[in-house]
């Protein structure tokens, strides 16, 4: 089983950091003032309030920095501020052995799931949840207070309403999974994981229909559902089409492919980019049931 980071207490000292897309302090003061609020000692690392392009920093900057934030005993979460893109460019040249002999939370989202992978394939959980830049988002209060509940190690239990495309049981297995493009981009390299025996989860914004399309079946045929315990399907937000139109909605694509399989899938689970991005454990053993009432998801 992965290892689980301690829980946050007050007056821990967690950290900011950009491995991808740039964020000042003037984006993060929101952040910084729900985090403070919490009762913890927030740490600005290097590369927040620098830019390189659209970089929170060039390459080099922001390997230094988490790798910093990464070895510091005293930094019990390091929370990243933005996603977009740039953490694949980095990951191979970061070294977690001093992280696994004290290993801490990583949150973050979208980009950041190849940090969610990577963690899950070295053997630690992680969460995939709303990052700083978005603490201020107005209708994400429940995102907000999931995430705080997650790091504290406080009970979660989720409850989504029915949908037409649910596909109905239960199942068990360790969650595993994030950006639908990250998690395509992943395959065949360090930070990809194996879903076998999983249940997986999937979100994604501003994709084309024709590419989401793509994708799942890049992950049939990479083997990718073949075996899944079950699949959660969050936000697709703002999905593009071509001027002759592909022909199905985003959850219709999916299901082309999930409804070939027996496992039990949830649509609408409140995960992606938008307000309502409600923390997910990568690596923790996870219970879903779905039936006419609904679906459920809690941790055991």
């Amino acid at each position: 089983m992965p290892t689980v980071p301690a829980p946050l207490r007050s007056q821990d000292r967690v950290a900011i950091v950009c491995t991808a897309r740039k964020a000042s302090h003037e984006d993060l003061a929101t952040a910084i003032a729900t985090l403070t609020s919490w009762g913890l000692e927030v740490v600005l690392g290097e590369s927040t309030n620098i830019a390189h392009h659209q970089f929170g920093g060039d390459d080099e900057v922001r390997r230094r920095d988490f790798q910093r934030q990464l070895d510091d005993p005293s930094i019990r979460a390091i929370l990243i501020a933005r996603g977009g893109y740039g953490t694949p460019r980095i990951i191979d040249q970061l070294d977690f052995t001093r992280f696994a002999e004290n290993p801490k939370w990583i949150a973050g989202f979208s980009d950041i799931t190849t940090l969610n992978c990577h963690l899950l394939r070295l053997g630690h959980e992680s969460i995939h949840g709303v990052m700083p830049i978005f603490f201020h988002q107005p209708g994400g209060e429940a995102a907000l207070e999931s995430l705080k509940r997650a790091l504290f190690g406080e009970p979660i239990i989720y409850t989504v309403p029915a949908h037409e495309l649910n596909r109905f049981g239960t199942a068990e297995g360790e969650l595993i999974g994030g950006n639908l493009s990250m998690l395509q981009n992943l395959t065949g390299t360090p930070s990809d994981c194996p879903t076998d025996g999983r249940i997986l989860f999937l979100e994604d914004t501003d994709e084309y229909l024709y590419a989401i399309d793509r994708m799942m079946v890049h992950l049939e045929r990479t083997g990718k559902l073949r075996h899944l315990a079950g699949l959660l399907v969050g936000h697709f937000s703002n999905p593009q089409d071509n001027q002759v139109p592909f022909g199905q909605t985003p959850y219709e694509i999916i299901d082309t492919y999930a409804g070939r399989y027996n496992f039990p899938v949830i649509y609408g689970f409140p995960v992606g980019h938008e307000p309502e991005n409600m923390a997910l454990i990568c690596g923790r053993r996870t219970r879903i049931t779905v039936d006419e009432s609904g679906a459920r998801v809690e941790y055991v």
